[in-house]
């Protein structure tokens, strides 16, 4: 098996292996990767099938070309599945009937595989006047709440239930509440949203102007634009959303602006898109082209590049003729433009193997010149493909003064002259999440690694778990060749070390090379100050960025998964405290917790010692009417009573229980969000301490604090694993998936 990863191996098992009823089937990754092109090879004239499958099935052969997921998982096993990835859906009418026409659509879409974006701004904001019935609107959140439910009772094809992107205008009345939509942990947790922003808005931005909110032409508000804009930040900072989509700039610089005009992207932002547009998604896997890792000389052979780019370009044009569509005007909308999505995978570990900088000078330099013969070979294909096949039924020759084919050689544009092109757009860079991990658990995409190395656990067949060690293509190589040798730190850097001008430093320069658009995530520090984070989407926008989310770990959301820390040593001879005999009187708080799942409310008791005019917590109390919390709150009380008897430092009790999460869901008190009963308790406790009355203890010989992070959990393996990349949350123990 050609799996340098046991998580890869596992990953194909569960998510890309065909395993019919009965015998047949993949019996190891060749026979998918035959499966795949003897598939797609069916849309070449007969005579010509056999050498296009063998051409098809040598890109695939050691990962160096990788379809998106429904198409390893879909293609050649006669399901009723879509092999695109994600689509926007029509316009959504302003009224009734058609709202839940389009609804319905969407379920549609999401049964047979594919995620769907959708333009809300269509529909009339809250409060305003339904003619006819006398009643006024509820405004398009409403209806997002309809199609989030939607998604949650709809299962996708295979092992992923459907992803979704809303996306409204920023001058839409309800912007502000679409802004704040996301801070309530329970709300459409089945979206991602982004906010569609004109250069109007950024200009008014730029010059401290008032910014009217509108609908048919009528105001209902205005606002300052410099106050929407922070509104929108500091709900980005505290609970990672909304995204924002330049729209008038995707507009501008669509192929196909003379044809159609885009409102939506699918749900990871990469491919903005027409009313029933769908994308089609493949990524050439840089991180195994490169020839000589970690020399000096290393480098990847730009002929094998523009090679693999146009046998690429030609799979993907096939995928278009032998897909399922789960509706008609998908369909006509996919062959009448003939759109497809090639972009890169595995940028981050080729930069490492070529002794480059992700967000260096070198690396953007690497990047420049990789992505900039991907393009110009993708057009030379497609153009090639025209002369043969045929240009796309909506093809124009208006499609030459648009900015991405202004920008090519005179060859490539000469060559587009006479043949046309055979693909309306053709580049893009999706998430690459799940079939990165397939490919070894390369970098996905053009983000950066996130963690060079961590454990996860593995359930085994008696429902006990096992930890493995799991590490980046690029440490694999690195110890495959040097051993136990240090990397070397300038090319060997990760999320976690990396600012976000670095992240922007690459999105703007992949950018400039890709004609749709781009999925990347912005990760930040969870402590980055608000000050230094406010201006990320700002200066995303002038560096030419066609869009942008970010990524903090936060309250809402929680954290990503926390990396190895270093143990903490306590000396071998250390002596245990001794236990304090309890007095006869004590001096204590109560304090009430009301919770909102509860009928009734937690009484939380804390009693102090009072130790030469000094008092520190000695015993805790829990107490409920609610019989449900009576175990758990005695086993708690006696616990945490024992570890305040011993004296010391006890703040990490109030840390590790605001750690705890509750996968049913957290609650807000006094304004703030809380993930879990636990949560709570641990505030209280927390608040006790920092209250006047308690002494700070003294930790001299104590080693610094580390900082600890909430997790977030998969939502199949339960495991504290979610990585936020590419807009995407992948597993990194099961490899689940949202949008990959």
């Amino acid at each position: 098996m050609p799996f340098d990863a046991a998580i890869s191996a596992e990953i194909w098992n569960a998510k890309y292996r065909f395993r019919p009823d009965g015998d047949g089937g993949d019996e190891s990754v060749e026979a998918t990767w035959a499966r795949v092109a003897a598939a797609i090879a069916e849309a070449e004239p007969s005579r010509a099938r056999r050498y296009w499958r063998e051409q098809f099935e040598d890109a695939l052969s050691d990962f160096k070309f990788l379809p998106a997921g429904r198409i390893i998982a879909g293609a050649g096993t006669g399901r009723a599945v879509t092999l695109f990835n994600c689509f926007v859906m029509g316009a959504i009418p302003d009224n009734l009937d058609g709202i839940f026409e389009h609804l319905r659509e969407a379920a549609l879409t999401m049964q047979q595989g594919g995620g769907v974006g959708m333009d809300f701004s269509t529909i009339r904001p809250t409060g305003a006047p339904v003619r006819g019935v006398g009643a006024q609107a509820s405004g398009p959140l409403s209806f997002m709440d309809a199609w989030d439910a939607m998604c949650r009772t709809v299962m996708s094809a295979g092992q992923r239930r459907g992803a979704m992107m809303g996306c409204l205008r920023i001058d839409h009345p309800d912007i502000e509440a679409f802004i704040d939509a996301k801070r309530d942990p329970a709300r459409l947790r089945n979206f991602n949203i982004s906010a569609l922003v004109t250069n109007d808005f950024m200009a008014a931005l730029a010059a401290d102007q008032d910014w009217p909110l509108q609908f048919n032409g009528q105001i209902y508000k205005t606002v300052r634009a410099r106050d929407l804009w922070a509104r929108l930040m500091r709900s980005t900072y505290d609970a990672a959303e909304p995204g924002v989509i330049f729209i008038d700039r995707v507009n501008a610089e669509n192929n196909l602006a003379y044809c159609e005009t885009v409102s939506a992207t699918n749900p990871c932002g990469e491919q903005p898109l027409p009313p029933y547009g769908a994308c089609l998604l493949g990524s050439i896997n840089l991180s195994r082209l490169v020839r000589r890792p970690f020399d000096v000389e290393a480098e990847i052979d730009l002929e094998e590049l523009e090679r693999l780019t146009t046998t690429s370009v030609r799979f993907l044009d096939n995928v278009i003729d032998v897909s399922r569509y789960p509706l008609r005007e998908q369909e006509q909308e996919a062959k009448a433009k003939r759109r497809i999505g090639l972009g890169v995978t595995g940028l981050a570990d080729a930069l490492i193997f070529c002794n480059a900088r992700y967000g260096g000078a070198d690396g953007v330099a690497l990047t420049e010149k990789w992505l900039s013969a991907i393009r110009t070979a993708a057009y030379r294909a497609s153009a090639l493909l025209a002369a043969e096949k045929g240009a796309f039924p909506a093809y124009d020759s208006a499609i030459l003064d648009r900015p991405t084919l202004a920008s090519l050689d005179a060859e490539t544009r000469l060559l587009i002259a006479e043949h046309g092109l055979r693909n309306g757009c053709l580049t893009t860079i999706a998430p690459t999440g799940t079939i990165s991990l397939l490919a070894g658990n390369t970098s996905s995409g053009i983000e950066p690694v996130f963690a060079f190395s961590y454990q996860r656990r593995v359930r085994q067949p008696d429902n006990s778990f096992i930890e493995e060690p799991v590490q980046d293509y690029a440490l694999t190589m690195w110890r495959r060749t040097h051993g136990e040798a240090t990397p070397p730190e300038h090319s060997f850097v990760s999320a976690q070390t990396l600012t976000p001008a670095d992240h922007l430093a690459m999105q703007a320069t992949a950018q400039r090379f890709i004609d749709s658009s781009i999925s990347k995530t912005v990760n930040c520090p969870e402590d980055i100050p608000f000050e230094e984070f406010a201006d990320i989407y700002a200066r995303a926008f002038d560096l030419g960025c066609k869009g942008c989310t970010t990524y903090r770990p936060n309250a809402v959301t929680g954290s990503i998964l926390s990396v190895e820390k270093p143990a903490q040593q306590t000396p071998a001879t250390a002596p245990p405290l001794p236990l304090t005999a309890r007095p006869e009187t004590l001096i204590g708080s109560t304090y009430k917790i009301r919770w909102p799942e509860s009928e009734h409310a937690l009484y939380v008791t804390i009693n102090d010692l009072d130790e030469g005019g000094v008092r520190r917590p000695f015993e805790i109390f829990i107490n409920s009417k609610n019989m449900e919390h009576y175990a758990w709150t005695l086993a708690l009380t006696r616990m945490i009573s024992a570890v305040f008897r011993r004296g010391g430092d006890v703040s990490f009790v109030a840390e590790e229980l605001k750690a705890v999460f509750d996968p049913r869901g957290g609650a807000w008190l006094h304004g703030r969000y809380v993930p879990s009963l636990l949560a709570a308790i641990g505030d209280v406790i927390q608040r006790h301490l920092d209250s006047d009355t308690i002494a700070a203890p003294v930790t001299a010989t104590d080693p610094a604090p580390v900082a600890k992070s909430r997790p977030r959990f998969c939502p199949k393996c339960n495991a504290a694993a979610l990585v936020r990349a590419e807009g995407c949350d992948k597993c990194l123990d099961c490899g689940y998936s949202k949008c990959s």
